[in-house]
């Protein structure tokens, strides 16, 4: 990267070109968006009633990361008096053992309730030109709201907008999506 030298990666145990990896250019920012992808394998963790102090987080998180629980999404809220709510996405082949940490840590923290969802589903809108063009989130969350589609939590970064969504509005979801960013004339 230093040098500006294009590397090629490929498989030791597949045929074929591999992938390019070279400098980024100025134009790679001019595609807003160069994906859209679904993921309908996950669960929804929500823990509530938990103190709103810290370290609280990092206990939550530690205890999932010890168990070998990969996190995905995560939104923290501030309730009342002094408490808070963490709802998180974990794979639904680790729900057995998410329930078995989540346990411990109700107990230990005093939290009101965890629950689970796993009827939902994440759709993301993926484009290095999020980065200098505004809007991107605008236009997601328009285009859910035409198509009577709920947003139930929101993820953001650079380059990425993810959204839990119903299970049941995933697909279209992604068509209505595709359809704003890719099929506009």
């Amino acid at each position: 990267m230093k040098y500006n030298v294009p590397l090629r990666v490929v498989s030791s145990f597949t045929e074929g070109p591999g992938t390019l990896i070279v400098k980024e250019t100025n134009d790679m920012e001019d595609v807003l968006i160069s994906g859209i992808a679904k993921k309908d394998n996950e669960v929804r963790v929500n823990i509530a009633g938990i103190p709103d102090k810290p370290g609280v987080a990092s206990s939550i998180f530690k205890q999932l990361a010890d168990a070998s629980i990969n996190v995905n999404m995560i939104v923290q809220s501030v309730g009342k008096e002094g408490h808070s709510q963490i709802s998180f996405t974990v794979m639904n082949t680790d729900l057995d053992e998410a329930k078995k940490v989540m346990a411990k840590l109700q107990t230990e923290l005093g939290a009101e309730s965890v629950t689970y969802d796993a009827d939902i589903a994440i759709v993301s809108v993926v484009g290095v030109g999020m980065k200098v063009y505004s809007g991107v989130a605008a236009a997601v969350f328009d285009e859910l709201a035409k198509n009577s589609i709920n947003i139930e939590m929101i993820s953001t970064s650079e380059i990425k907008i993810s959204v839990v969504i119903r299970k049941a509005d995933a697909e279209k979801t992604v068509q209505a999506l595709h359809r704003r960013f890719f099929m506009q004339a």
